[in-house]
């Protein structure tokens, strides 16, 4: 478990704040005007509010910046006695979105940061005013999604080693040792900026992972996945329409290995049929940490826009 006043050297200074509305203790990061809009990030596996450290410093000094961290990841508490499914972080978010009531959100969404998202999305529209998905998934009521995301998992190495390793009985003890294999497991995804990798780098994201216990979230994730426990949000009328009507944004790292433009991007057409897609060349699945300028001046540019 991360200590809470961690800075890892000064690379995520920002102050802890926690919510127990989700019924355990949810470390977010607050940063900027708290009377602005507000930027909200969701990482996704295995990250967390690290991933947005750079975003965060850029967006602070004119937005009001909420990053939290997933239940069982970064320095949010993991309890035991919860299940750790897709619909479980969206409820633990929906309580955390209620208790701070948070308004005009700018829902900025990474890997399954997106599902997420868009499950709030679902349920309260009148809280969200932009969509931007950076190499995140939009699901939301699709007739395709199924069958995009069962083409995806045909061809992405981690989804075909996660339904490898369940079915021979390994994915828990690998991954519960997440503290010694993070960059393997990043690396599989599609990590491509590997100037960043140093000792400071990888404790920040292999620590929060120490021993088999802490390691729920991640686990459970992947074996939500292998098993088929995600259950994804289905929008109302009112939600898509209103949803759909808003201003989004797609960013979008094309050497992801995980999650393939091919099958997601379509995926986020059909929502946002005129939205802005930028593809990265060159940049992998956790683009925010392969190329945070970048990905930083369109978001920037858009909320001006929009």
């Amino acid at each position: 478990m991360i200590r809470p006043d961690e800075t890892f050297d000064g690379t995520f200074p920002y102050p802890a704040h926690f919510c127990e509305a989700p019924g355990f203790a949810m470390h977010y990061v607050d940063e900027g005007p708290r009377n602005g809009e507000t930027i909200l990030c969701l990482h996704g596996e295995p990250t967390w509010g690290y991933l947005f450290r750079h975003l965060i410093a850029a967006l602070r000094g004119t937005y009001r910046v909420v990053a939290p961290d997933h239940m069982g990841f970064g320095k949010s508490a993991t309890p035991r006695e919860r299940s750790y499914w897709l619909q479980d972080h969206v409820d633990n978010l929906e309580r955390f979105v209620l208790s701070l009531d948070l308004r005009d959100i700018t829902l900025v969404m990474h890997d399954f940061g997106g599902p997420v998202g868009m499950g709030l999305a679902a349920r309260h529209p009148d809280r969200i005013r932009r969509i931007v998905s950076v190499n995140g998934p939009t699901p939301f009521g699709q007739a395709d999604l199924g069958e995009r995301l069962s083409a995806n998992a045909r061809h992405s190495p981690w989804f075909q080693w996660i339904l490898k390793a369940e079915a021979q009985g390994r994915l828990e003890g690998v991954l519960g040792e997440l503290e010694f294999n993070i960059l393997s497991t990043l690396k599989l995804n599609g990590f491509e900026n590997h100037a960043l990798i140093g000792d400071v780098w990888l404790s920040a994201y292999g620590s929060r992972f120490s021993r088999f216990e802490d390691c729920a979230g991640a686990i459970g994730w992947a074996k939500g996945f292998a098993i088929g426990a995600h259950r994804f949000e289905s929008p109302g009328e009112h939600a898509r329409r209103a949803i759909a009507s808003m201003p989004a944004l797609a960013i979008w790292g094309m050497a992801d290995r995980t999650l393939d433009a091919a099958h997601f991007l379509p995926l986020f057409r059909e929502t946002f049929p005129d939205a802005a897609i930028h593809r990265l060349d060159g940049v992998g699945h956790y683009s925010l940490e392969d190329a945070p300028e970048t990905i930083y001046a369109h978001i920037a540019s858009f909320v001006r826009q929009t």
